[in-house]
């Protein structure tokens, strides 16, 4: 994906879920083994997360800014591939030109990326406790945790005043092209996955004395 093509965020894909967990554990897998120094390539970081925002379309209008912040925030990490080629990289490139939280740098893209992932393994993990219909509390209370500390107060209005369109649990699964059964599989591996990419990118920032509560 190295050559400039488009975040692949419009593709119909029929498993959407097996992509997600497949991708993510091949990233895990380069991030765990890390041969001869190897850090994560960024343009692969790029394919793997564009499949999350199918997620935030199939929770609706609640995470419509979500999904539109995401895919944005992707676009601009894609862009910077053509010339960085590891995740490491554009952080080192802010840092010099000391523009890391600056709108619109790829380090503030990429923490907001971050945000996205962990975001749906918020939701995940709290879909797999409750046998709730209703993905209000859901999504609420995972929304709560990773976005709302980083958000306006006009965002985080629009965004709880968006719960109440959410999409029931059943609902969910049918548009994922899931059983209750398969679906759990699944998102148990993106958990599992997803965090050591997480803590990853954490490192990555506070390695270099940045913090992480922006």
């Amino acid at each position: 994906m190295g050559s400039g093509e488009p975040v692949m965020d419009d593709r119909v894909i029929k498993y959407p879920l097996s992509a997600i967990a497949e991708a993510f554990e091949e990233l895990s897998k380069t991030v765990k083994e890390k041969k001869d120094g190897q850090e994560l390539r960024l343009d692969t970081f790029c394919e793997a997360a564009s499949l999350v925002s199918v997620l935030f379309r199939c929770l609706g209008l609640a995470f419509k800014f979500a999904e539109l912040e995401y895919v944005a925030k992707l676009h601009g990490l894609l862009e910077a591939s053509k010339t960085c080629h590891t995740l490491p990289e554009i952080l080192n490139l802010d840092v010099a030109s000391d523009s890391v939280k600056t709108s619109g740098s790829c380090s503030r893209n990429l923490r907001r990326v971050r945000q996205g992932l962990d975001l749906v393994r918020a939701i995940f993990e709290l879909l797999l406790a409750t046998d709730d219909s209703s993905l209000k509390e859901v999504a609420t209370t995972a929304y709560g945790q990773v976005c709302a500390p980083y958000h306006t107060w006009t965002v985080r209005t629009a965004v709880y005043a968006g719960m109440y369109t959410l999409p029931t649990r059943d609902q969910l699964l049918v548009k994922l092209n899931e059983t209750e059964q398969s679906a759990e599989k699944k998102m148990r591996r993106y958990i599992n996955a997803s965090l050591p990419i997480i803590e990853y990118i954490d490192k990555m920032y506070l390695s270099r004395n940045i913090t992480l509560d922006w």
